[in-house]
């Protein structure tokens, strides 16, 4: 019994894994600005460069390819449009207001100061409504014993906010600590099983909430261990005024399945205290 439990987890973090893995960059500024005038131009750079390169990202991931464009551009003295561009895929990629003034000032000392001050222009209006946030992330992830991770883009579509995923173990009983920004929760949703089977959550930085379908909502705090059965349906994710992080562990059963439904909305949200 306990060999096909740990059976059952481990192809849980695979496929997870493998999802994150295989995520496709798709691209069309080429197509839509140069197809007529310059298609192959269009294709090698919509299909070829972002469909093909970027998408690479079981050999490097989305944030450190953002960090070697940036770099790139920088050091040429690129600093139009294409640089802010990037500078947003890195912001959107998980790099920090905090991080990337600590990328640019870092590259001035090798590609030029006058270069670092035309990037720096850029970056603020990039991550000029973000300071909270990013100094915020920054403060929550100094409180952690476990990584945020990167973005949650995997499963995006299924919350309401920005989350962050990061594999904690992958052998024995893989586990993922998942982290919520303030206001951030998934959409209900219920883990289907015929026998066994459910979730459970343990809390391990900031204040969040879990609830179940007709029942009031568990506040969730560090050292709060939430046991989800099968067949509920629920939903879980951080506090309005808190970052929020929990360690989740898919539980083994028979025919496991998750069944994504309709958004929590701001009314049922906003009404807990």
């Amino acid at each position: 019994m306990m060999t096909n439990r740990i059976i059952s987890i481990i192809l849980f973090s695979f496929l997870m894994t493998n999802i994150m893995a295989q995520q496709k960059i798709v691209q069309t500024a080429g197509h839509q600005q140069l197809g007529d005038f310059a298609p192959e131009f269009a294709h090698l750079n919509d299909d070829i460069l972002f469909g093909e390169v970027w998408s690479r990202n079981d050999l490097l991931s989305l944030r450190d390819r953002s960090l070697v464009t940036i770099t790139s551009l920088i050091s040429m003295g690129i600093t139009d449009n294409s640089l802010k561009y990037h500078l947003a895929t890195a912001k959107q990629n998980g790099i920090s207001r905090t991080e990337i003034a600590e990328i640019i000032t870092h590259i001035a000392f090798y590609a030029g100061w006058p270069k670092a001050w035309a990037a720096f222009n850029l970056a603020k209006e990039v991550w000029n409504d973000d300071k909270n946030g990013d100094d915020a992330k920054s403060a929550f992830a100094r409180t952690m014993i476990f990584p945020i991770g990167e973005p949650n883009t995997a499963y995006a579509k299924y919350f309401t906010g920005n989350s962050y995923i990061a594999p904690i173990s992958t052998q024995h009983i893989p586990f993922f600590n998942v982290t919520f920004e303030p206001g951030c929760r998934n959409n209900w949703h219920i883990h289907h099983a015929t026998t066994g089977g459910g979730q459970m959550l343990v809390g391990v930085g900031g204040r969040g909430w879990y609830q179940e379908e007709g029942k009031p909502a568990q506040e969730i705090l560090p050292g709060t261990v939430i046991h989800i059965p099968a067949n509920v349906k629920h939903w879980h994710g951080a506090a309005t005024d808190s970052w929020f992080s929990h360690l989740a562990f898919e539980l083994p059963g028979e025919n496991n399945s998750t069944e994504w439904l309709e958004p929590v909305t701001d009314n049922e949200y906003n009404n807990l205290k």
